[in-house]
Formats: structure tokens, sequence, C-alpha cells
């Protein structure tokens, strides 16, 4: 039986660079010749497409709504036999996922009620807890100036109200969670080499244990 894959989870504000980063740990596991699969969240499946419309502000829903799609989401995105996370990890590769439940706990957290979705992701026996979870960390004035570089549409929770309270909760979230789950704060506002560096060391570090 193939040793158990890592499981890496990436977390950030909009602008944090989780897509460039990415995609650089990408090229860097490739050039080891190694495998992975890389995902995100919300998934591309019916319930990913309903969670994005409401991101995206076309049909509003409630926060506790929107925190139960994205636990359905997560479900099927761990669970489904095509490609699932479950089925790449017992066969020995890893999975690299952009956004997991930390974002749940951040941002339907600051209107639903923070306990409630996390004893509904954390205490769901289908939901695998990740081996890493890398946070982007950035101010509130550099995620926005690069999400108004970047973007030609924002998400609902794309201003600087709705950042200012997500980061806080994220910070509040790590704090009752760390002892449980590995979880490494990266500097994202400096150059793109220099935080690359820093995650691609995190991975290697994780990759000996």
């Amino acid at each position: 039986m193939p040793e158990r894959g890592k499981f890496i989870v990436f977390e950030g504000l909009d602008g944090s660079g989780k897509g460039t980063q990415i995609s650089a740990l990408r090229d860097h596991i490739r050039s080891t010749g190694a495998e992975a699969y890389f995902t995100a969240e919300p998934t591309i499946s019916s319930t990913g497409g309903m969670i994005r419309d409401a991101l995206g502000g076309h049909l509003r829903r409630d926060a506790y709504e929107l925190s139960a799609l994205f636990l359905a989401d997560r479900i099927f995105h761990n669970v489904n036999p095509i490609n699932g996370i479950r089925q790449y990890i017992e066969k020995g590769i890893d999975v690299v996922c952009d956004r997991y439940y930390y974002s749940s706990f951040a941002y339907q957290g600051i209107e639903a009620d923070l306990d409630w979705v996390m004893k509904m992701n954390l205490g769901c026996n289908e939901i695998l807890k990740p081996d890493l979870c890398i946070f982007l960390d950035i101010d509130i004035s550099t995620g926005e100036k690069r999400i108004s570089e970047n973007r030609f549409d924002r998400e609902i929770y794309e201003n600087v109200e709705a950042q200012r309270r997500i980061r806080k909760r994220f910070f509040e979230v790590f704090d009752r969670i760390m002892e449980n789950e590995n979880i490494k704060i990266v500097d994202a506002s400096r150059t793109v080499p220099e935080v690359s560096a820093d995650i691609i060391k995190i991975y290697n570090e994780l990759k000996e244990k």
C-alpha cells in the first residue's frame, strides 16, 4: 500500500497572491519529478456553481445557507470518486488546495455563528484535516491595491471593511485551533520570489517528516 500523500491548503485574504504562489509550488514539485494534484474551492460541481453565483452577487444567500452550501461542496470535494481529495491522498499523491474550511470559518464566520460553522466542518468524518495550511498574510491596504489592479468585478467580500473583519477572524480561528492544526503564517507582502522561497522550504520540511 502506498504511503499516504500530503494534503496542503493555501489560505489568505483576497489579493494575497495565492494563485501566484500555488503556481510557483507547482513548478517546484514538477522540478523534483514528484506528482501532485491541484484543486480549489468552491469546486466545479453544481453546488460550487451555486456558491460562485452567491459570491459574485448574482443571487443573495444568507450566511448560514452559504455555510451549508460550502459544507456540502467540501464533502463532495473529499469523497467524489472521480477527482476527490481522499482518493489522491490514499494513492500517495499530494493534494494542494486553494481554500478550505479555514475560509468558511473566516468569511461566513463573520456573519453566521462561528461555533456552528466550525462544528459542522471539524466534526464531519468525511472532511479530511490538512497536513499543512499556509496562510499568506497581507495588510488590508496591500490587498485592496492588488484587487483594484487585477479585478474587473468584485465578489461580495472584496471590500475593505469585510477584509478587515475577515483577517481578524482568521487569526481568532488560528488561536483556537493551532494546537490541532499545522498552520504556517507567511508574510506575503514581500516579493514573489521571497514568499515562494519560504513556501518551498515549508513544503520540503513537511515532505521530510
